[in-house]
């Protein structure tokens, strides 16, 4: 395997702080605004955010939940191994709220429509943004797009996009895996 860093250390802390810039410009006031990270590896990105939004507008309340989508994917019942559900963790209403939704990876936009699935079991948003750390661009089977993204990649199907975070992995770090032939 071949290994190319495309972001750690001080850029990638600059690159979530840019991505709040960017919400923050387009919401203002997030009263009504809420936003959900995508199990497994999208609440990380959502904390993360949350965190930093909180540090800049210390005033506002920001509220941050998990959503698991384990039972909404489209592969839920293919043969293999069997899928481990993760939990989910809202603790508000999203009723008529603006929802952010995160994820590290945006790939193919399966996970995406599953989470949009999933959401729904807890009301009906009056708008749902999507926040992407990484697009993999050219590799949609659904038409999605992300409102917010953090760095974009052009790749190929062989290739894999692994996001490291400092609270489970050790460091903040973003590599494109390649096979060598």
């Amino acid at each position: 395997m071949q290994n190319l860093t495309l972001l750690d250390g001080q850029k990638f802390q600059i690159t979530i702080q840019r991505l709040c810039r960017q919400l923050i410009e387009n919401h203002n006031d997030f009263s009504q605004t809420v936003l959900i990270g995508i199990q497994p590896r999208g609440i990380y990105l959502a904390k993360r955010v949350a965190e930093e939004l909180r540090k800049i507008l210390p005033n506002d309340t920001i509220e941050q939940g998990n959503l698991d989508i384990t039972f909404y994917r489209d592969d839920f019942r293919r043969p293999g191994a069997p899928l481990v559900p993760n939990q989910t963790k809202i603790d508000f209403i999203i009723e008529g709220k603006k929802v952010v939704l995160m994820d590290d990876v945006l790939w193919t936009g399966r996970t995406i429509r599953a989470a949009m699935d999933a959401m729904l079991a807890f009301g009906r948003p009056e708008k749902v943004e999507l926040l992407a750390l990484v697009d993999r661009r050219y590799s949609r089977h659904i038409p999605v797009a992300a409102d917010y993204v953090g760095i974009e990649v052009d790749s190929i199907a062989s290739q894999k996009v692994v996001v490291s975070w400092k609270e489970t992995d050790g460091e903040d770090k973003i590599v494109l895996l390649s096979e060598v032939k």
